[in-house]
């Protein structure tokens, strides 16, 4: 259901851009460190989505990857405290067969 809502307001999304950017069709002036040109305002309104969306695609993915990284260091530290606590119960286990735990009461009991 996620994706689905996802989808539509992608769709939704571009719907809404696309009407906006034919609406303003005249030419505007782009200046750049090296000079100027003229281009329809259709075209830059596109252009400037498209790269926004690549800059948050890219970012997001940045953080996927760092993340996906973490999530390995941690579970092979889990898996290497499993077996520290595993073999500690063997430990302990194999002490209290051979010789028998002492417990004291505190006063009053």
């Amino acid at each position: 259901m996620k994706t689905q809502s996802t989808l539509l307001l992608v769709v939704l999304f571009a719907l809404i851009v696309a009407v906006f950017a034919v609406i303003n069709v005249n030419p505007v002036t782009v200046n750049y460190l090296f000079g100027q040109s003229q281009w329809p305002l259709v075209l830059v309104i596109i252009f400037s989505v498209l790269m926004g969306g690549l800059i948050s695609g890219l970012l997001s993915l940045f953080r996927t990857i760092g993340l996906r990284r973490q999530n390995k260091v941690l579970i092979h530290q889990i898996e290497k405290l499993k077996q520290e606590l595993h073999d500690l119960k063997l430990e302990s286990r194999g002490r209290s067969g051979t010789s028998e735990i002492k417990r004291t009461v505190p006063d009053g009991e």
